[in-house]
């Protein structure tokens, strides 16, 4: 699955910047700890947008290339942004024979989003995820950490209205 990157305007704070200098000073001494600097820097942002990713490779002196290589080849980086509703929907062969595709469907249609991306108001986000061991539920799909299942997508309206009120 390619990564989408963001379509959101970068808005880091001057705070989050200085933390992530911080954070490449202390290990510009050894490239091979880029993965690490990588790791914090999503700590600090939420995800490596481009910007933050191009802070990486001048300070660790690594070519931009190299750092965008790492973020799109390992799952646990984003190139987006999450929303404060993180939506995953389980892929995984169980959910989706029993029609997972047409919940995520269902989910980018209302929303206005596809997957990887962040509604503009910063509320919701799609993903799809692997197997999530729910299988007996299936289709199952998680908002943050709550877990909803034996799903159709007339569910949907239902399960975003819970969040879009609270």
């Amino acid at each position: 699955m390619k990564k989408k990157v963001s379509k959101i305007p970068f808005n880091g704070t001057p705070e989050q910047e200085a933390q992530l200098m911080k954070i490449i000073d202390e290990h510009k001494h050894d490239k091979s700890l880029l993965m690490a600097v990588m790791q914090k820097a999503q700590d600090v942002y939420g995800y490596l947008p481009m910007e933050v990713q191009q802070m990486i490779a001048e300070g660790m002196d690594v070519p931009l290339e190299k750092v965008f290589g790492v973020a799109t080849f390992y799952a646990q980086f984003a190139l987006s942004p999450k929303g404060e509703y993180n939506i995953s929907v389980c892929m995984g062969t169980a959910c989706y024979v029993k029609g997972s595709q047409t919940l995520l469907d269902a989910l980018q249609e209302k929303l206005g989003i596809g997957v990887d991306e962040c509604t503009d108001d910063g509320k919701f986000s799609i993903e799809a995820c692997r197997c999530i061991g729910a299988c007996g539920l299936g289709p199952v799909l998680t908002v943050n950490e709550e877990v909803y299942g034996k799903l159709t997508p007339d569910d949907i309206p239902g399960i975003l209205a819970k969040y879009q009120n609270a």
